[in-house]
């Protein structure tokens, strides 16, 4: 695996990214709640699917790409050389946009494509392995479609002024199609037939088809639909959708089938993991009203359908909120431990439970989700206030991560480097009651 502060400077970048995300919802409630394709309103969305969502995918593919294919990363400086460009991408394009600053808006589509090179050649090498299964099919699918996103975004915004092409809505929503199934959903999908097994002790008997299918019906669909969508074709379109409709189907079916034969007790990744599922089934509910509405009602058409994207990022957001509450504290658990913090508060062995407070986790658990269903609802009538409210918790949610995540560990660091007392160290800001779970 990667040194931890590969893919744990990711992570950190996506609750940044976060927090921007919410505070850029409440800047722009107004112009969202007129029109949701004004550029106010698209400079948001890509704080929120590129700043957060993306860079949480990009750290969690550093870190289970070589976990799954057996193989290290070609190179550590190219991982480091991706974030920065990654990084640099993805907060200048919103501003960009945000701020009719055409040049930063140019500039950032450069900076995606040397980071799109990057990542590509840098996990070409473990990515090269045979055999392994849906997880690491999902990965190199995964890089097709971050490079048609990619590459697409780069040519519309390096001229914002319509000199080459005018970015219609329609337009518009083929790259976010592609960016949210064809490469940051099906990263989420495959990856997660690796780590439900491993979070749920579900040990599943004979062979397992619906993850395989999961992968290749989602990456098909979306491609399929994409095409279709920039076209303004309506049989690809239908064709693309049902073919999604299959791959998500399957991906839910897969989940069900690891919760029946989980072992562990429920918990509250459980608990994300399942309202993550919610959320794309409320997207696809609203996907398919917008699409019967659309044709006759202009307004509340889109409206339908900028809601149903939400929902679909709320599925991506869940479950990378919910599982980074287990990925984190596994990647800083080895940190810890060689740094000679072997021992937890009550003195027993440091487990990875001891590593955050569960009652922040489930204050996180309630804003991420209400923040969701607030900016949703808000988005679907048109209501400022709901906009701002998710924007709030959103922001809320990001600072709650970063902090819970990061708090113990520095603490437990630092005790381990003086000689402190840990137990001392842990609960001084942090009370916690005596029955807490291990």
């Amino acid at each position: 695996m990667p040194p931890p502060s590969v893919p744990l400077s990711f992570l950190a970048a996506a609750s940044a990214g976060l927090v921007a995300c919410g505070i850029a919802w409440i800047w722009v409630r107004s112009a969202a709640a007129a029109d949701p394709n004004s550029d106010p309103a698209i400079a948001a969305v890509h704080l929120g699917v590129l700043a957060a969502l993306t860079m949480g995918v990009l750290g969690a593919t550093h870190q289970f790409t070589p976990v799954i294919t057996g193989r290290p990363l070609r190179s550590v400086p190219l991982a480091r050389a991706t974030f920065a460009a990654w990084l640099a991408a993805s907060w200048a394009l919103p501003l960009g946009i945000g701020f009719e600053q055409a040049g930063v808006t140019a500039a950032s589509g450069g900076l995606a494509v040397v980071g799109l090179v990057l990542l590509t050649w840098n996990l070409a090498a473990p990515l090269s392995v045979r055999g392994k299964g849906p997880p690491v099919t999902a990965l190199r699918l995964s890089l097709l479609g971050a490079a048609a996103t990619t590459l697409l975004g780069a040519t519309f915004v390096g001229d914002r002024q319509g000199n080459w092409f005018v970015l219609s809505a329609h337009v518009d929503l083929a790259m976010g199609v592609l960016g949210v199934f064809a490469w940051l959903g099906v990263t989420y999908i495959g990856v997660a037939q690796k780590l439900w097994p491993m979070f749920m002790l579900a040990h599943l008997p004979g062979r397992h088809r619906a993850g395989t299918v999961a992968v290749w019906a989602t990456w098909l669909g979306a491609a399929i639909l994409a095409g279709g969508l920039a076209h303004g074709a309506p049989v690809p379109e239908w064709a693309g959708a049902g073919v999604l409709g299959i791959g998500l189907t399957a991906h839910l079916l897969s989940l069900w089938v690891h919760l029946r034969h989980r072992r562990r007790k429920p918990d509250l990744h459980l608990l994300f993991v399942t309202t993550a599922a919610a959320w794309l089934v409320a997207g696809v509910g609203l996907a398919l009203a917008g699409a019967v509405v659309l044709p006759h009602h202009d307004r509340q058409g889109t409206a339908l359908v900028t809601a149903a994207m939400v929902a679909f990022g709320g599925w991506l957001l869940e479950a990378l909120v919910g599982h980074a509450h287990k990925v984190v504290p596994f990647v800083v658990w080895s940190l810890l431990r060689s740094r000679g913090a072997r021992s937890g508060p009550s003195g027993k062995p440091l487990m990875f439970a001891d590593l955050y407070h569960h009652g922040w986790a489930a204050a996180t658990y309630a804003t991420v989700t209400a923040g969701t269903g607030a900016l949703c609802a808000g988005l679907d009538a048109s209501w400022a206030p709901a906009i701002v409210a998710g924007g709030v918790l959103l922001a809320a949610t990001g600072v709650m991560v970063a902090a819970n995540l990061s708090a113990r560990p520095l603490r437990l660091l630092t005790a381990a480097r003086t000689g402190t007392d840990l137990t001392a160290a842990v609960t001084r800001r942090w009370p916690e009651p005596a029955d807490r779970p291990t």
